[in-house]
């Protein structure tokens, strides 16, 4: 008696120590194989800077079917758990945008939401007789913090994707999108990027779409590199956008000595000049390579843009004409081979989970030189039929080859963009400085570790437009007009510029895998009526056998 007292009292004592150390000590366990409810460290400490009170509306509410209540649930959770780590308390609200009177007054509601960026989602859903039913979701989240709000999509469409993988790729990236509003609204450091002019790159109504994106992020500038060699010194990024005309010994020294001082550049460069005003006119246009100056600086940081053109099976479609002479003009889909849909990388924080990037005119891309401290990885490849076209040569708009020619399309996955991190050689060691720069430091021979991009295709930045001078209307980047589909350009070139100014990992966030476990559709139907006996009867025959065994151990010893 005296020894399970002692016990009593040993275990009463550990439990107050426990309950006491809990008050002091923080800490939570995630015992999940893919750790989907753990924070990253990058994520603790930015909600440790949120110095007031945190307002969410979370729009994703009502009758929800069961993939979609999956998405609800994890980011109810997320928010739950940031909100553990929060200075301040996070307000979570939830609104079903469907829940009115009337339809008039439910479809006034979604214009008013509509109104604020928050676009809708049709989810079509059979009911049980069989029929279709159409429902409209709003799978978007509005963060407010002191007077500031930001809406934030939760889902995420991915063209080819089935509905569950793209569920389950918006679960994957909830963090990294809900963060993403968070450093918006929190951070007051100004970052500044710059687009380069001066080699007859994209104007701004060209790369304005962008730039508005861009400018959620960051201070933009354009301008000339000019005679000062410190100029870039202030911007974390530069952006190259389709230069036309070769570049100079001196802002070659620049750009070198930007990125060897720890700079970053995003290179988007054509490989080949095509005269595009030709083609729509004649049908015809010489391609010849494109010189920039830019071979030197490049091969030395270990890329060489091949002045080629690319052909590709995976790509977009044109209206061609072929209606008679004289006749009714008659357009029908025609492949145009030289606007490839490039394959993205599910291995890169970049290009993870993004849809095809559509190119126009791209080139292919060597990877060169033997040095071991810069690592390449590739963001953008062709997909495995396609045709290398090299230069001089004359595109033909009426000598298109068959899609089904194996013989012509006999290349594959021809690399088009990719990322270069790590140590780069200057392109001036061992080199006379240009004469009159000014500003010049120390040169320097041996970057600190930094990165770059290139692209061999210009055209993946550039926006279309309607119209002309005051009267033209900018087209999203990457959305073609004729087949009515939005590609991953946009997408592709802000995690760009994201990742190339990225000091702390965020984007790391991106990479984030959570296994997808689907049940088997056939076996569920075949023996929904076994497990569902099974589910109902199993916890009453356990509840059964634990009585009728506990009577019986009860009577046997008080039998005795």
């Amino acid at each position: 008696m005296k020894h399970q007292n002692n016990q009593n009292i040993i275990f009463f004592i550990c439990f107050v120590a426990i309950v006491i150390l809990s008050y002091f000590y923080f800490f939570r366990i995630d015992l999940t194989s893919d750790k989907r409810y753990s924070l990253s460290e990058q994520t603790k400490q930015l909600m440790s800077r949120v110095d007031a009170p945190l307002e969410v509306v979370v729009y994703l509410d009502g009758d929800l079917n069961p993939g979609f209540l999956r998405l609800k649930k994890s980011t109810a959770d997320l928010l739950d758990e940031l909100s553990v780590y929060s200075k301040k308390s996070i307000e979570i609200r939830f609104e079903n945008p469907s829940l009115a009177d009337s339809p008039e007054e439910r479809n006034k509601k979604y214009a008013e939401l509509e109104a604020t960026g928050l676009t809708p989602t049709a989810v079509y859903e059979r009911d049980k007789e069989g029929k279709s039913i159409q429902k409209i979701l709003f799978p978007w989240i509005v963060m407010s913090y002191k007077g500031k709000k930001i809406p934030v999509s939760l889902l995420k469409n991915i063209r080819g994707n089935s509905g569950e993988e793209n569920l389950n790729i918006s679960i994957e990236n909830l963090e990294f999108e809900i963060t993403d509003c968070i450093r918006r609204l929190v951070n007051t450091e100004v970052t500044k990027i710059a687009f380069l002019e001066g080699h007859g790159e994209l104007s701004d109504a060209e790369t304005f779409d962008i730039s508005k994106s861009l400018s959620r992020y960051f201070q933009i500038d354009r301008g000339k590199l000019g005679n000062d060699a410190s100029i870039l010194d202030n911007y974390k990024v530069v952006i190259i956008a389709k230069p036309t005309l070769p570049f100079s010994e001196s802002d070659k020294y620049i750009l070198d000595q930007y990125i060897m001082n720890g700079g970053r550049v995003l290179w988007l460069i054509d490989g080949v000049r095509i005269a595009k005003d030709n083609l729509s006119t004649s049908g015809l246009s010489p391609a010849i390579a494109l010189d920039l100056n830019l071979d030197d600086i490049l091969f030395r940081y270990g890329v060489r843009i091949n002045p080629v053109i690319l052909e590709d099976v995976q790509c977009v479609n044109v209206p061609v004409n072929i209606a008679p002479a004289n006749a009714t003009p008659q357009f029908e889909p025609t492949p145009w081979f030289y606007a490839p849909l490039l394959l993205t990388s599910n291995l890169h924080p970049v290009t993870r989970n993004i849809t095809e990037v559509k190119a126009e005119f791209c080139s292919g891309i060597d990877l060169v030189g033997d040095n071991k401290n810069v690592k390449d990885q590739l963001l953008l490849a062709t997909s495995d039929n396609t045709h290398i076209i090299g230069t001089p040569t004359t595109i033909d708009m009426s000598q298109l080859p068959k899609a089904n020619d194996k013989a012509y399309f006999n290349m594959s996955y021809v690399p088009v963009a990719v990322s270069l991190d790590g140590n780069f050689d200057s392109d001036f060691d061992n080199r006379i400085i240009p004469k009159g720069l000014t500003n010049t430091l120390a040169f320097v021979n041996k970057s600190v570790t930094t990165r770059q991009i290139v692209v061999a295709d210009g055209d993946i930045i550039r926006n279309e437009t309607n119209g002309t001078a005051s009267d033209s209307t900018t087209i999203p980047l990457g959305f073609d007009r004729y087949m009515n589909q939005q590609f991953g350009n946009k997408e592709f070139i802000l995690n760009s510029v994201l990742y190339l100014a990225d000091n702390e990992g965020w984007m790391q966030l991106r990479n984030r895998t959570i296994k997808l476990r689907l049940l088997n559709k056939e076996i569920t139907n075949d023996g929904k009526t076994f497990w569902q006996l099974v589910n109902v009867l199993t916890p009453i025959g356990l509840l059964l056998i634990f009585g009728i065994a506990y009577q019986l151990i009860r009577k046997k010893k008080y039998t005795k």
